[in-house]
């Protein structure tokens, strides 16, 4: 039997990882803010550790320019009422650093809901998939 709970903080997260894939895919940085937390940890496919900030500089900046962004294989692991680990492979197509991109990648994230009710990213990795 399925609980209730857990299947409507699994709703909750697939809206938040669909308005970030929308926040991304637009680089919208309002969205972005809203949807990372300032304690942001993040790891890339290079190794490379991004801050929030770092983040949201990337998009101000041009530095990421997507014309492509799918997410699919969702598989969310709700750890606590407030702690939700997510697995997602994603589609992009785009300008990374100057240079063009057609890759799919396995995303890890750690959703973690603030005192406000507000899902947010607190730390993620990604890894490219050989195809």
């Amino acid at each position: 039997m399925k609980n209730p709970l857990e299947e409507h903080i699994k709703a909750q997260i697939l809206e938040a990882e669909e308005a970030l894939r929308l926040a991304m895919l637009h680089s919208d940085v309002t969205a972005l803010n809203e949807l990372l937390s300032p304690n942001l940890i993040f790891t890339n496919h290079r190794g490379q550790i991004f801050s929030k900030h770092r983040e949201l500089s990337t998009h101000v900046s041009g530095e990421f320019e997507f014309t492509r962004l799918t997410f699919s294989e969702h598989h969310i692991l709700p750890l606590t009422d407030n702690v939700v680990i997510v697995s997602v492979k994603a589609w992009m197509v785009g300008m990374y650093a100057e240079r063009f991109t057609d890759n799919t990648f396995r995303f890890t994230r750690v959703w973690s809901l603030t005192p406000n009710g507000q899902w947010q990213v607190i730390s993620g990795h990604s890894s490219l998939i050989d195809v």
